[in-house]
């Protein structure tokens, strides 16, 4: 399953470290964040819980741009 969210990021770099730590995260099988629309697009793989998957997600990113904002909630 693929979702798209609404996300606040400081700069382009920021959204390219948030795209890789994102990637890294148990669940999720593919991720892209585009710093132009500020926006992340996550693919699931299957049997992962999304809410759980975007906690760990947000936590991931939150190490590299402390501020940002993800909309998953």
């Amino acid at each position: 399953m693929k979702k798209t969210y609404k996300i606040e990021v400081d700069c382009a770099n920021c959204a390219a470290k948030m795209e890789e730590a994102a990637k890294k995260v148990e669940g999720v099988a593919d991720c892209t964040v585009n710093f132009m629309t500020l926006k992340m697009k996550v693919e699931f793989k299957e049997g992962f819980d999304e809410q759980k998957v975007m906690d760990d997600v947000f936590k991931a990113c939150r190490k590299i741009e402390p501020d940002c904002v993800i909309a998953y909630k």
